[in-house]
């Protein structure tokens, strides 16, 4: 995996179901189903994760919200 440039992290970590909740797990698992793809998960600090996936073609994205929703019109700015 690459890093990010800033803080050194990974942009995927290694134990998901230590980072994302249950739902957020589920809804990953669907969204893969359908060829989504998680992107990145953004780590603020003190505020909760941010996993961002990406449609099949990478010209959609979403973000697993934390009841298990996939947001698609976040209020996040995102560069990708």
């Amino acid at each position: 995996m690459s890093v990010e440039n800033r803080t050194g992290e990974v942009p995927i970590p290694e134990n998901l179901d230590e980072v994302l909740n249950n739902l957020q797990l589920l809804a990953l698992q669907k969204a893969e189903g359908f060829g989504w793809k998680l992107k990145f998960v953004r780590r603020p600090l003190f505020q909760e994760v941010v996993p961002v996936i990406s449609s099949p073609t990478g010209r959609k994205i979403g973000i697993l919200e934390e009841n298990g929703e996939i947001n698609m019109h976040p209020d996040t700015v995102i560069r990708l």
